[in-house]
């Protein structure tokens, strides 16, 4: 776990000199702060021209429920990552990966144990309904 976030931290840092790089050669003589500004506000916005239409195009789809799969299984994972830092910072536990990994198989076997209960429950009202509109 360790080594994978320093691997992390490292090719962080490596664009982070490349962008300080950049700044430097053309004399903007951005704040480190002002980068920051920069950098992650066009990410983000990067990020919603790319998430923005695929969740427009699941909702008109239906698929709500794959959009709140794809926020909460994203939560899991920063939360996930955040408690094995803590431990690691706080000396409270051993920071490992193979804690984020079971962390994160423990959310996706209790949905899939919903997925199937959902299923069903999906299915015997559609039943339901057939049978209602043939009499």
């Amino acid at each position: 776990m360790k080594e994978m976030l320093y691997k992390i931290v490292g090719l962080i840092a490596k664009i982070h000199n490349y962008i300080l790089s950049l700044n430097d050669a053309f004399e903007y003589n951005f704040s480190d702060k002002e980068l920051h500004f920069l950098v992650i506000g066009a990410l983000g916005l990067g990020l919603i021209f790319v998430v923005y239409p695929v969740f427009k195009w699941l909702a008109r789809r239906n698929h709500v429920m794959t959009i709140a799969w794809i926020y909460v299984f994203t939560l899991i994972v920063v939360i996930t990552f955040a408690i094995e830092i803590g431990q690691k910072i706080t000396h409270t536990g051993q920071m490992e990966f193979a804690d984020i990994m079971f962390g994160v198989v423990g959310f996706l076997a209790m949905f899939l144990v919903f997925a199937v209960i959902r299923g069903i429950w999906h299915g015997i009202c559609s039943l339901l309904e057939r049978h209602k509109d043939e009499e």
